[in-house]
């Protein structure tokens, strides 16, 4: 018995929808998912390159901290030497 009543809410589902979707209510739903997935891209496509863009400049930034963490470093491990002063007669 309740098969018999899906099969039959699902068959005068079909009808109903075409008569829903060719309306303008239909129309105007088609057109604002369409119109808004367009919008959607251009957005995810701006926020996208400034991504890129901030990606670009973190990697030249850590670049240059890498840069400046290994001068610092050769610095520390290798004190620089210097020559001892000759103390001479001062006149």
């Amino acid at each position: 018995m309740a098969w018999a009543a899906i099969v039959l809410v699902l068959v005068l589902m079909i009808p109903i929808l075409a008569i829903v979707l060719d309306s303008e209510i239909g129309g105007a739903f088609a057109r604002r998912i369409s119109r808004g997935s367009s919008e959607d891209a251009r957005l995810l496509t701006g926020r996208i390159e400034e991504l890129e863009t901030e990606v670009r400049y973190l990697s030249e930034t850590l670049g240059s901290l890498q840069d400046e963490t290994r001068f610092v470093r050769s610095l520390i491990e290798k004190p620089k030497e210097e020559p001892e002063a000759e103390l001479g007669p001062v006149d």
